[in-house]
């Protein structure tokens, strides 16, 4: 298999390799890319997926360049190498590949999805959005100087590695190897780097990788960006370490030697290194603090590796015995780490010649986190609880891992406050980090929301159900209101009951329980079903004692629903308890039928018996000349009732059909067939009690709530059932039409003049 080589580092970086090497040796994982011959089952299928997913890789990336110039097999390759350095599982090493594929794959998620899994496809489909915002904003950035104006696009790149690290910190390990490796290229293949590129490695990457807390990939690149930024004053820096090599080799040397006798003379196990310091500190440690070269302190410097804390103290206490020591450059970051968990004893001793020696005294596990950082902690959670080759991660791992996340990101929150407020004071880019935050749940799973946001809305984030269960929260242990806004690093606790639902109070925003639109609209939702449930339980009873009523309590709801045209029984129940349907279209519907004569056999007896026949009253209260006991029905078209004049038209199936005189279908039909017409006059119903007659009621109002409310509080003061009602409404103007049962359509004028009162009808009359 064809294998372009990695590009070599540039000649200062040569003296950082042992701490490399060092590092894969202290974790217990090979320092190279083949797989050890003692490695668990589980360990040797992630470097065969590894070799997979380089070959996977090859034929798409051989031949191929970015438009750096560079190789695309071998960035994947040096990519890979700086992964395994930190720490970096195989399987992590293996998405470096999967990610340069896709480059040259048409649908390179779902490739890559079907091929590796959804794991590998989310990662590979994070990391090329954030590698295309990140040439966006270089691109409009260009080589100009980072002033004020510009600040708030360096701020807006940080945003996206918070993101990035917020989703999968992965995505940002992968883009920090990537960026370290490019910078490679340009230092080994001598070429000129891009400022934009180089000023973003050190204003962008080099300070990400410190708050991670990875010391290599930082020096390296602050180093690797110092070359390219300020060519001059690295060469200048370069050239006295240069000359200083031999001297200060063999001071190192010494010092080791001499330092490793002493403690193993005092029994104490320990790994003495000497470690030389990289440019870009050196120089700007003689900016800041005004130094010539020779005044700086940590040019030679040793570290101690010993197995606990004790032996950590116990070495100082030999190495002050040793040398002298000077009480103002002690620093003891094991009893108060540094804000991204750093821990170490730094002293800094003459040695027989008075020459200034710093010395780093830590443990194996805070060498490796010092040197990896969170990449570390992120190795042992892939590789599961005993790490790789059997080294134990040691303690409760699932809490340090979550307490790893969490440091993390405040350290990433600071650094945006840092940027957006550079001088202590508000900078042009305040205000830009100002809508979001980033809280985490107990597991320390991070949570995106808007500031502002309450624990509600954080609960809401989480689980619809959730939210409405709520009761109280808790914020870094200690229980707040629930109207209190969080802020980014907060760990965020729910209290919630096992049944219940939100509160009205919620939805009022003077009280600030919920600020996410989100999260209110959830809550109307839930108020709203539940008023729906009790419109439809209402309907239910009423349809069910109307039922018992009739004696029909064996009708089956649903198939009674679809015979009065509705989809299911719940819509029938909804418009029923919401008074919008009357009852007595079920009663019509449960009742059989009248059969009706047929209506040439009518006409024949009407013809037979003449006009002077004897005058009798139909079950509808109106008297049809001639005919005994003869269906009539009244027309849906005018709907006829007393006093009104009216006329009969013999129909085919129905009997006579009941209009009014001056009804246009009555008159039409009339000239067509007038020997269908028959006389027929309103009588005395042949059931006790008056007769009561629909009426359609037509009215024009200005559209407002409460409307309908108020129109039918005037037909139920006037005793009047409103049977049906439908409205429509168009550009603030609603038009409806009620059915009501009447007995005198006399009394209907009086019921419209009311209506009509009402505050924004415009018209009410009888149709």
């Amino acid at each position: 298999m064809k294998t372009a080589p990695a590009a070599a580092a540039p000649d200062p970086t040569r003296e950082t390799a042992p701490i490399v090497q060092l590092a894969g040796v202290v974790a217990g994982r090979p320092p190279s890319g083949d797989a050890p011959g003692d490695a668990p089952t589980a360990v040797q299928a992630e470097f065969d997926t590894l070799h997979r997913a380089r070959a996977f890789a090859e034929p798409l990336l051989a031949g191929e360049r970015f438009d750096t110039g560079e190789d695309a097999l071998a960035h994947a390759d040096g990519v890979s190498a700086i992964l395994a350095a930190i720490g970096a599982a195989p399987s992590m090493r293996a998405a470096a590949y999967l990610i340069y594929a896709g480059d040259y794959l048409v649908k390179p998620e779902e490739a890559i999805a079907k091929a590796w899994g959804d794991s590998y496809a989310s990662l590979v489909e994070h990391t090329r959005k954030l590698v295309r915002l990140q040439r966006n904003a270089r691109d409009a950035l260009g080589d100009a100087v980072l002033d004020a104006p510009h600040r708030a696009e360096q701020i807006e790149r940080v945003r996206k590695m918070l993101l990035a690290f917020s989703r999968d910190l992965r995505v940002v390990l992968l883009r920090l190897a990537s960026r370290l490796q490019t910078l490679r290229y340009y230092a080994a293949s001598k070429k000129a780097c891009p400022l934009a590129l180089a000023r973003e490695s050190a204003q962008v990457f080099a300070p990400l990788a410190n708050r991670l807390g990875i010391w290599q990939i930082k020096w390296e690149v602050e180093d690797l960006a110092f070359r390219f930024l300020q060519p001059g004053d690295y060469k200048r820096i370069a050239q006295l370490l240069e000359e200083k090599r031999v001297e200060r080799e063999q001071g190192v040397e010494a010092a080791r030697r001499r330092l490793g006798d002493e403690l193993r003379a005092a029994g104490l196990r320990a790994q003495v290194h000497g470690r030389p310091k990289h440019i870009y500190s050196i120089w700007k440690k003689m900016q800041g603090k005004g130094l010539a070269f020779d005044e700086v302190l940590d040019l030679r410097a040793l570290r101690v590796i010993v197995d606990d804390v004790p032996a950590c103290y116990a070495a100082l206490g030999r190495v002050q015995e040793l040398w002298r020591t000077l009480p103002e450059a002690f620093d003891d970051y094991i009893a108060r780490p540094k804000a991204n968990g750093y821990q170490s004893l730094h002293v800094v001793a003459l040695d027989e010649r008075g020459r200034p020696v710093e010395i780093q005294i830590r443990t194996t596990r805070m060498h490796e986190h010092a040197e990896s950082g969170i990449a570390a902690h992120w190795a042992y959670k892939e590789a599961g609880a005993r790490g790789y080759s059997g080294v134990v991660a040691g303690g409760d791992f699932e809490e340090q891992i979550a307490q790893a996340r969490k440091a993390v990101l405040r350290q990433l929150l600071a650094w945006e406050r840092d940027l957006a407020e550079p001088d202590g004071t508000a900078g042009d880019a305040q205000g830009l980090f100002e809508d979001r935050v980033y809280v985490f749940t107990p597991q320390a799973a991070i949570l995106e929301l808007s500031a502002g946001s309450t624990p509600i809305d954080f609960a809401y984030a989480l689980h619809t159900d959730l939210g409405h269960r709520c009761r109280g929260a808790r914020v870094d242990g200690a229980m707040v209101p629930l109207n209190t806004p969080l802020k980014s690093g907060q760990t965020v606790e729910v209290v919630c009951v096992k049944e219940g639902g939100p509160s009205l109070d919620w939805l009022n925003a003077e009280l600030g329980y919920l600020h996410s639109p989100r999260a209110k609209t959830k809550v109307r939702a839930w108020f709203n079903a539940q008023a729906q449930a009790q419109t439809i339980a209402r309907g239910r009873e009423a349809v069910e004692k109307l039922l018992q009523r009739e004696g029909r309590t064996s009708t089956k709801l649903e198939e009674l629903a679809a015979q009065l045209g509705f989809r299911h029984a719940d819509a029938l129940f909804e418009v029923v308890g919401k008074d919008e349907f009357s009852l007595r279209n079920i009663e019509h519907l449960l009742r059989p039928p009248v059969p009706a004569p047929d209506p040439d056999e009518l006409l024949a007896q009407r013809l037979s018996r003449g006009p002077s026949g004897p005058a009798t009253t139909a079950k509808g209260g109106v008297l049809v000349v001639g005919v005994e006991s003869l269906l009539t029905t009244l027309a849906r078209c005018c709907r006829p009732a007393p006093p009104d004049a009216i006329g009969g038209y013999v129909t085919r199936g129905q009997g006579v059909a009941i209009h009014r005189a001056e009804c246009g279908n009555f008159r039409q039909m009339a000239a067509t067939a007038p020997e269908r017409v028959i006389p027929v006059a309103w009588g005395v119903p042949a059931h006790d009690g008056a007769a009561a007659y629909p009426v359609d009621v037509s009215v024009e109002a200005i559209d407002r709530q409460g409307l309908l409310r108020d129109i039918s509080e005037v037909f139920a003061k006037e005793r009047m059932n409103v049977i049906g009602v439908q409205t429509r409404s168009v550009k603030d103007t609603a038009w409806m039409t009620f059915t009501v049962e009447v007995a005198d359509a006399a009394r209907l004028a009086a019921v419209l003049a009311a209506v009509r009162q009402i505050n924004g009808v415009r018209t009410a009359r009888r149709r």
